[in-house]
Parts: C-alpha cells; structure tokens; sequence
C-alpha cells in the first residue's frame, strides 16, 4: 500500500469518527472555514506550502493561547479544496479545538491530508458557496462565522463572487482574503472590491508561497481573536 493511500485511510477515518462527534448540537465561540485554493495555478509544492503552514499555525502556542482566550467553548475549524464551479471538497470534517491537544491533533491531521482536488479553473463563488452551506448545515452554533478564503488568481468559471460574498454578509458570515501575488500582482484590489465583506472584515498579502506559513499564522491570530505586534 502506497503513502498516498495510507493518507487517504487516515483522512476518510478521521472523517467518520468527526461526523459522529458532531452527531448533537454544540456551541463554540467561532466556526472557521479555511478555504485552500487548489486550482491548475497551484502545484504540489504550493499545495504543501499551505497545508504545512496551516498545521504549522494550529502547533504555535500564540493561536492556542487565542483559542483559549477566545471562550471556554473553543473554536470549530474545517479545512476546504477547491477548484472550479464543481470542485470543492470538505478535509476532514469539522473540528472542535479547545487546547493545545486538540490543535496538535488538528495540525496532524491537515498535515498529512491528501489533495483531493487535482486541479481546474478558479471559482471562488463555488468555493463561497460550499463553505456557506458548510457553515449553515453543521450542527455548530456560533455568534461568530468566518470564511478564510486564500487564492493566487481572480475567478475565471463560475459567477461573479461579488453575489456569493454578499449572501454571506446576509447571513452573518464574515469573509477573510489571504492574496498570494506569485500570479497577479494586484489580485490584492480585486479581492477586496469583490471577495471579502462581512463585520472586521480584512485581507493580508504573501507575495508567493513561501510567505503563506507566517501569513496564515498571523491571519488566524487575527480572526481567533488576540492582537497582532
């Protein structure tokens, strides 16, 4: 049996027994949709750059200590691929984490997650869309509901994002943009004339991949809750 199959044993595992965790009702302090961009324009390198930065975030003691402070209900956090209109694929499942257990057991398991998306056109609408109805449809309560979008092109199938992110403002879903200008050096306008919306709604920059690890870092400090120096 070959590393990638392992890995996909061990994810859709960790799939069936989150979906049994999240079977009743349970209320937490923020639910955090991290959605990855894994489109053509984005290699495996580029994919690993970002899962290795995401499991990287939740293993630093500064985002434990924003958790922690975040509430004693602790945050929900799911890890989203897309691609296309028609590709998006939910990592995992939904993830309660409270303490630095939770977030070590968390970074494992976003680390050694597959890519399940091969590639495609960049739809962030579609992405918008599934991570919507992933928050509306979860048997999570929060006051507090953010979608963390990150990408290094605009939308080229699809509708215009613009209807999707303002469906989530309906909606009391804040959406969050991380830019990645390897590609398009001034995706950073378009992102904010049409992506993110919502309450403290933000965007933050890497200039390519290799910044995603202290980017993301940052990012999830902000949206946890504890100030950035």
């Amino acid at each position: 049996m070959g590393y990638i199959s392992k890995n996909i044993i061990i994810f859709m595992l960790f799939l069936f027994i989150n979906k049994n965790l999240l079977s009743q009702e349970i209320n937490v302090d923020l639910e955090l949709v991290l959605a990855v961009d894994v489109s053509s324009s984005v290699d495996e390198k580029e994919y690993q750059l970002q899962v290795r930065g995401i499991a990287a975030a939740f293993r630093h003691p500064d985002v434990v200590s924003a958790i922690q402070a975040s509430g004693e209900n602790g945050i929900a956090v799911a890890m989203v691929q897309w691609s296309d209109n028609e590709e998006q694929a939910l990592v995992g499942g939904w993830h309660v984490i409270r303490d630095s257990a939770d977030a070590a057991e968390y970074a494992r398991i976003i680390r050694r997650s597959p890519r399940i998306i091969p590639g495609g056109q960049t739809s962030i609408a579609g992405a918008l869309s599934f991570a919507i109805d992933e928050i509306e449809n979860n048997n999570i309560n929060s006051s507090r509901r953010v979608i963390d979008v990150s990408g290094d092109g605009r939308s080229n199938n699809g509708i215009h994002p613009m209807s999707i992110r303002d469906n989530a403002i309906d909606n009391n879903i804040t959406i969050n943009g991380l830019v990645i200008l390897n590609e398009e050096p001034f995706l950073g306008g378009y992102f904010e004339r049409s992506v993110i919306g919502g309450h403290g709604a933000f965007m933050m920059v890497a200039e390519d991949y290799r910044d995603y690890a202290a980017m993301i870092l940052q990012k999830l400090l902000r949206e946890i809750g504890l100030p950035v120096s």
